[in-house]
Order: structure tokens, then C-alpha cells, then sequence
């Protein structure tokens, strides 16, 4: 069982747009993945205008939104290195719809106790065991009016094929000259590995590196005029194929994109063409206020307060939502890379009173800011993505302190 085209088409688009309103000197992860089935859940149980706002950032109907939501869970969970879960918390006299609560995932439902510490306890432990500890902590935590929380997990791994050897970077020129960085390096005869895409708004040069278990990570690197929004959209556009990637082996001589450069190299014996990578390892974390973009995430009806609320599909009693946040780390080091994701909505009574509810020989160098894309290989499904802006520095003491070991 896979995940459907039309959905990982979806996905894959509010991942574009999403990465369109990343600032370009801000280093961030996000995952789009994360928060497309609780959208979905959420289209699936609205009505009026916030209905037909949610279904447009969904890209699917509201009345197939349910039913797309919970078999995308279930496929991305099946995917090797991937785990995903959704779960809801209620107070306890809020009514479900008995239609759309059994569209939810088996087990995904939970009550709150009532003791606001306990509640937030519980949550933080659900966040924390679904992302194997990579997230600690709830974006969000239920308050005196909340209803319901809405909550999705996603955690992904993946071990490289090919590891990277270690050492130190100071580049020559961009944002990151002057600086010594902690670098990675590795060397493949694969030339296909890398390509150049043309763009309205310049090249991009993709790079993917190969993950054991199914899942990859495409590092892009755009021309320095280039937004955050531009590279990554450009990778999500190469994954649909509407943009033509030109591939390694026929890449011309010369300087052919962004950080890429193609050379013939004469040698005394016959060697395999070459394809060496350099760039830099990254650890990043981000938490985002998905209500600062409300438009974005189709909740700009489904915020106000209204008499009868928006959500009369999920329950009788009159709903909008207050809040909603994510937490996202990704980690890219010389053996592998590790991403989790958790993300939440938080959901109040309106129209009544509050208080009443509890609630080629090619050189490849990354070494200034580049974007990155993992992705699942075969559905070709962005599990996560963001901008690298800040890398590590290379500390000297570290190499010192392997030479004392040995």
C-alpha cells in the first residue's frame, strides 16, 4: 500500500508553498507531512466558508479528505525508517460525530484528565515516545477552554550507503567566507547523483545522497540571488518532473551551476569518473506558529469566532480552532540523517460562553546557504524539508582529542 499520487502531489505542493515564506537568512526545518493530514482530518469535519478554505489548501475535496488523511498515515508509517502517528485528545464532554471519529486511526483517541500538569505531561510523552525522544515536548498545550488537541508525529531515519569522511571548510567567498566550518566529503563514481535544473529565477544544483531505507536527502543549492522559497521549490518541481534536471554524465565542461564544475583531468592509468562532494554536516530545530500563516494552512475562516462555529461535522457543539504549532528537527551528519516532526491544533467552544467547558570528475560544494529536501524514494513524498544558513564550526579539539585516543 502506497501513499496515492494526487496526495503526495498535495503534500508536496503545501511544501513548496510553505518554503516560499521562509526568510533567506534563516536557517529552519519544517514538514508539511505533518501537518497535511490534520488539515485533512480538520476539512473533513468543517463546514462553510472554512470548509471550502480548508479543502483548497488540502488540495483535495473536504468529503475524500478524511479517508486521504488516515491512508497516508498508514503508508507513510509502512515506509522502512519512517514512523507516524496521529492522536486526539478530548475534554470529556465534548460528543463526537460518530462518522468522523471512526474515520480517525485505530487508537488515536485519548480524554484529558482534567488536571492541566497531567494533560501536558501526557502529551509531551506521546510527542516524545512517537519521535523516539528527537522531540521532547508538545508544540502546544491544552488550556482552560480547549476542546479537543490534534495532534501528528513523524520521525524518519535513514543510514547512508556511502558515509562521509570529516574534516574542516573555509570557504573563499559568500556569507560563510572567514569562516572555519565542520565539512563532509565523499567521492562516488555515480556522476547521476548530481544535476542541474534551470529555473525562471536561475539554476539549481541537486544533489542526492542515498539513504538504506528507502529515504534520501536532495541538498539544492540556488544561485546567491535566489529565496529559500526558489531552491526548495525548484527541488519539490523536479520531484514532480515539471523541471528537467540536467544529470552529471551529461553535463558539459566548465563552472555548469551553483557550487558544480565539471573538469577533465588527465591521469597516468585508466580511473573511473569521479564525483566529489563537499558540505557541511547541520543539526536544526524550529518551532512554527502555523496561525502566522493562516491563509497558508487554509484556517483564515476557521480561527474566528462565529456562533456556530465551523465544525459541525466533528461535533454538535459550536468549534473553531485557537491555536497551532509544530516542532521539527532534522540532523545531517557523515553516517545518516534523522528528522522528527510534531505538530498540533488546539480547538475552543465559540458562540457560548468559555468559562462553561473544561476544553562527472565533478566538484560539488555546498559552502554557502542550501536547502534540503528528504524524500521518500519511491513515492517521491516529502517527509521534511528546510534551509541550512548557520552551519557547525570545525573544532580543532575534537581532531585532537581522536589522535589522544588512538
Amino acid at each position: 500500500m502506497g501513499t496515492s499520487a494526487v496526495t503526495v502531489r498535495a503534500v508536496n505542493g503545501l511544501t513548496a508553498r510553505w518554503a516560499s515564506t521562509v526568510p533567506p537568512h534563516s536557517g529552519t526545518v519544517f514538514s508539511a507531512a505533518g501537518v497535511w493530514p490534520l488539515l485533512a482530518f480538520l476539512a473533513a469535519g468543517a463546514h462553510g466558508k472554512a470548509r471550502s478554505e480548508l479543502a483548497e489548501a488540502i488540495g483535495l475535496p473536504a468529503d475524500h479528505a478524511g479517508g486521504a488523511a488516515r491512508h497516508m498515515l498508514e503508508s507513510v508509517d509502512a515506509m522502512r525508517g519512517v514512523d507516524a502517528a496521529i492522536g486526539m485528545w478530548t475534554n470529556r464532554t465534548l460528543e463526537l460525530r460518530e462518522q468522523w471519529r471512526t474515520g480517525l486511526p485505530p487508537g488515536a483517541l485519548g480524554v484529558f484528565t482534567g488536571d492541566p500538569a497531567a494533560d501536558a505531561a501526557a502529551l509531551d510523552a506521546w510527542a516524545s515516545k512517537r519521535t523516539g525522544g528527537q522531540i521532547g515536548r508538545m508544540p502546544l498545550h491544552p488550556g482552560k477552554d480547549t476542546e479537543f488537541v490534534l495532534a501528528s508525529a513523524l520521525a524518519l531515519r535513514t543510514e547512508w550507503f556511502q558515509p562521509f569522511a570529516e574534516g574542516a571548510l573555509s570557504p573563499e567567498s559568500g556569507p560563510w567566507a572567514g569562516r572555519t566550518l565542520a565539512a563532509l566529503y565523499r567521492t562516488t563514481s555515480l556522476l547521476d547523483r548530481v544535476g542541474v535544473a534551470e529555473t525562471p529565477a536561475g539554476s539549481v544544483t541537486e544533489l542526492k545522497v542515498i539513504g538504506d531505507t528507502g529515504v534520501d536527502v536532495h541538498l539544492l543549492l540556488g544561485e546567491a540571488s535566489m529565496s529559500p522559497g526558489q531552491v526548495l521549490g525548484a527541488g519539490v518541481d523536479i520531484l514532480a518532473r515539471t523541471r528537467a534536471v540536467v544529470p552529471g554524465p551529461r553535463l558539459p565542461y566548465g563552472d555548469v551551476g551553483p557550487g558544480l564544475s565539471v573538469r577533465k583531468v588527465r591521469r597516468t592509468h585508466p580511473v573511473p569518473p569521479a564525483l566529489d562532494v563537499t558540505t557541511v554536516p547541520f543539526t536544526l530545530s524550529a518551532r512554527h506558529d502555523l496561525l502566522a500563516h493562516r491563509t497558508l494552512f487554509g484556517l483564515a475562516t476557521a480561527t474566528t469566532d462565529r456562533a456556530d462555529g465551523h465544525f459541525s461535522g466533528i461535533s454538535p457543539l459550536p468549534l473553531a480552532v485557537k491555536k497551532g504549532a509544530q516542532a521539527a528537527t532534522a540532523t545531517f551528519g557523515p553516517l545518516g540523517f534523522r528528522a522528527a516532526a510534531v505538530t498540533a491544533f488546539d480547538a475552543c467552544a465559540v458562540g457560548i460562553p468559555h468559562e462553561r467547558y473544561l476544553t562527472t570528475e565533478i566538484d560539488a560544494v555546498f559552502d554557502r546557504p542550501f536547502g534540503f529536501l528528504a524524500v521518500h524514494r519511491t513515492s517521491r513524498l516529502v517527509l521534511a524539508a528546510g534551509w541550512v544558513s548557520d552551519p557547525e564550526p570545525y573544532r580543532e579539539d575534537e581532531e585532537d582529542d581522536e589522535d589522544e585516543e588512538r
